[in-house]
């Protein structure tokens, strides 16, 4: 590490108690630099490839060393001191080369928004959007990017020029505590909604970084797991959505997971990480370890391992460090690969813009009053749209506006609406809206932010009797529902990472709640919050169900605005809900959490690439609510579907028009199927789009299809082959609901593993 140069000592002094956690050399690299011809790395004219170049020519081997090693930015003594350039109760820090102007790397969770680590909980208030999956349920990617701009410019505000957000990992298992981050079970799907909130908090000139790759499926086990999966299979799905996601977005960093693949760790996956990844698909970024996700020093780094982090704290030792530096001496690791790994990283810190504009140096843990309520009209708009409705017989919502007496039961929903646990955690404006929870400490602590669904609705419905129950007492619950009009339900599950949920059913005697309420008033909704699926033994006795998801910072009015009718019921389901855990590929979760330690294999070749609503078609399983679903409260048709065929690529374009009474939003999707299948299932997402209407208003869309959805993967060509013949484009409002289709026919085609790869 560079030491404290007199000049950096006066700087820190001058900076002062403006910024009491950043040392000298901290404050240095925070400071922008000049461009004189001795550093031409520095001239914004150039290229970030030439830049790196340049800057890796002028680096000693120390400081070459220096950019690849990252430390924690929170205390966990007595074990581990944050380093003292870190942002403190950071995700981590890594130093720069103040020398060559080069900064440091601030580094803080994650996809939500500005998280915070370690014992210093509530540290940082910042805004957070809905959960991952909810913003994949908007199906609208320019409000994707809007909300990725958002949380990107907290970061940028607070000190930090790496955001670790892009989940992308595909809900293979629908009880994996981490789904809420992610973007869904369709690789077309999840790489468009990812690639749009990379975009956005890139476009504060700063790093996002993609994850986890790859195939992280669970969290049961998620440091010795083998994600076992034939090399067809992993390209068509988990692959394909890391590939969309890259090319679409150009993330500066990917983080590799925990787990292994096939036998070898993600991170020493000389298959993931150099061929795959920087071979096949031309990736120029800079891989970085997952926490705790490093298991060597020349092999991991041969492998592909570009930057270790939180070394000293997180893995069994610093690989990065001395490690590495004696494989360099003894030629285990050649020189050549140590440029590539600094150069990497440089060329990120160009590419991005985090040299030319550096990040801030806070002088405040708080951010403006102004800035955070303007942040959470953001996360509204994302909530509201991201909302799904998924049944509602006659017509019970939009609520009536006549209601004069109305139960709202469960979930803290009078002070709150939940959130998802882990290093993704982002603590509220306005602390904690219920305390004393448990787990209070890692993976915890459970956190509800202070957007109350039933103040929402009592301040629109200044005249009617809203009262709450907290639903812990079935019969109490069921007296309130019976003498109300209408029983509003709100039923949670929390989930986080590090822990799998062993059953899909509510916990908490919710299910139980519900029966009772919806027996004692037919005109009962049930709002769910939750990270994932969940199965509804009492659906057929509820009058509506709506699925908010962990709706973030406004949570609860935007849930308000949707049950009203303000806004229409936009969203759609990213994943299938199943009817039951035995209708999935594993029935049983793989792994015994009482054994971490134990290594042990997932067979994913039982599903292959037919993940999610792709194995339910495959196996013709009836789910409880498919892939796409979502009700609106206006009415959609579709007419005049068309498809055309040049080359490789397929045009599809058709016609939406809202009949119904008012105006609404709509999701028309198309899948494509080949007549002589031959796919991992009869069917593949293939395009979408998210329209607008007034009533009686039609639009007109055209969608284009990615070549790779209509071929398969070629492993001895090594590329994508689009069999010659025809195929079948349908149209509809979900997966299960294709009200029209039209064949077009294809010559055939092989087409490169990918447009910048070989």
């Amino acid at each position: 590490m560079t030491r404290t140069t007199l000049r950096g000592l006066t700087l820190a002094l001058l900076i002062g108690a403006s910024a009491p956690t950043l040392t000298a050399t901290a404050a240095l690299a925070q400071t922008p630099a000049a461009a004189p011809s001795a550093r031409p790395w520095l001239d914004a004219k150039l290229d970030a490839d030439k830049r790196a170049d340049l800057a890796v020519a002028a680096m000693t081997n120390d400081e070459k060393f220096t950019v690849i090693f990252g430390y924690f930015g929170a205390d966990m003594k007595p074990k581990y001191t944050r380093h003292p350039d870190s942002l403190d109760a950071s995700a981590g820090y890594v130093a720069g080369v103040p020398r060559l102007g080069i900064p440091g790397q601030w580094q803080t969770d994650a996809g939500v928004g500005v998280a915070t680590q370690g014992a210093r909980q509530d540290l940082r208030q910042r805004t957070a959007l809905p959960a991952g999956v909810a913003t994949a349920a908007t199906w609208n990617p320019e409000l994707a990017e809007k909300g990725g701009a958002m949380i990107g410019k907290e970061a940028r505000d607070s000190g930090f020029n790496v955001q670790l957000a892009g989940g992308v990992n595909l809900v293979r298992e629908p009880r994996n505590g981490r789904n809420f981050e992610y973007g869904g079970e369709d690789p077309w799907l999840a790489g468009v909604m990812v690639a749009a909130q990379i975009r956005g908090i890139q476009s504060n000139n700063i790093i996002s970084t993609i994850k986890h790759y790859a195939l992280n499926a669970q969290e049961t086990g998620r440091f010795v797991v083998s994600s076992n999966i034939s090399e067809t299979a992993a390209r068509t799905s988990d692959l394909l959505a890391f590939q969309f996601a890259i090319e679409q977005s150009d993330p500066h960093s990917v983080m590799c997971a925990y787990n292994r693949v096939n036998g070898t760790y993600a991170c020493e996956n000389d298959w993931l990480l150099n061929t795959v990844l920087k071979k096949d698909w031309g990736y120029k970024g800079y891989v970085m370890s997952d926490w705790g996700a490093d298991h060597s020093s020349a092999k991991a780094a041969n492998a592909g391992l570009d930057q270790e982090s939180a070394g000293d704290a997180f893995d069994k030792q610093p690989f990065f460090g001395a490690p590495l530096k004696a494989d360099l001496a003894a030629g285990r690791v050649s020189q050549a690969r140590i440029d590539d790994m600094a150069r990497r990283v440089l060329r990120a810190l160009f590419a991005s813009g985090a040299v030319d504009h550096p990040v801030p140096t806070p002088t405040s843990h708080d951010l403006p009053a102004a800035t955070l309520a303007a942040h959470a009209k953001v996360t509204q708009a994302d909530a509201e749209e991201g909302i799904v409705l998924l049944k509602n017989d006659g017509g019970l919502l939009p609520l009536a506006k006549t209601a004069k007496t109305i139960a709202v039961i469960g979930a803290h929903a009078d002070v709150g609406v939940l959130s998802g646990g882990g290093s993704s955690q982002v603590y509220p404006v306005g602390g904690r809206a219920v305390k004393g929870l448990e787990p209070a400490t890692w993976p915890g602590p459970v956190i509800y932010y202070p957007s109350s669904p039933l103040k929402a609705l009592q301040a629109r419905y200044p005249n009617a009797k809203v009262v709450y129950d907290d639903g812990t007492d079935p019969a109490r619950a069921a007296k309130l529902a019976a003498d109300s009009e209408l029983a509003l339900v709100f039923a949670d599950r929390w989930t986080t990472e590090s822990v799998d949920v062993e059953t899909l059913n509510l916990p908490k005697n919710q299910d139980a709640t519900i029966d009772a309420v919806a027996s004692a008033n037919k005109k009962t909704v049930v709002v769910l919050i939750t990270g994932g699926p969940v199965v509804m033994p009492w659906l057929d006795k509820v009058g509506a169900v709506v699925e908010a998801w962990y709706p973030g910072t406004a949570g609860g009015e935007a849930i308000a605005r949707v049950l009203t009718g303000e806004v229409d019921a936009s969203g759609r389901l990213p994943v299938t809900f199943p009817r039951s855990v035995a209708d999935l590929p594993r029935p049983t979760l793989d792994g015994d959490p009482k054994t971490p330690e134990a290594l042990f294999d997932v067979n994913y070749d039982i599903e292959g690439a037919a993940v999610g609503y792709k194995w339910y078609d495959l196996k013709k399983i009836e789910p409880l609510f498919p892939f796409g679903h979502g009700l609106s409260y206006s009415k959609f048709a579709y007419s005049n579907l068309t498809a055309a065929a040049a080359g490789d690529k397929v045009t599809v374009s058709f016609d939406v028009k809202n009949v119904g009474a008012r105006a609404g939003k709509d999701v028309p999707q198309v899948y494509v199927s080949p007549k002589a299948g031959g796919w991992e299932a009869p069917k593949r997402l293939a395009g979408f789009k998210k329209v607008s209407l007034a009533p009686g208003a039609t639009q007109r869309v055209t969608v284009t299809v990615d070549p790779r959805l209509l071929a398969s993967w070629d492993d001895k060509a090594h590329g994508w082959s689009i069999a010659a013949g025809q195929y079948d484009i349908a149209l509809g409002s979900s997966s299960r609901a294709l009200v029209a289709s039209t064949p077009v026919t294809l010559t055939g085609a092989k087409l490169p593993v990918s447009p910048k790869g070989r």
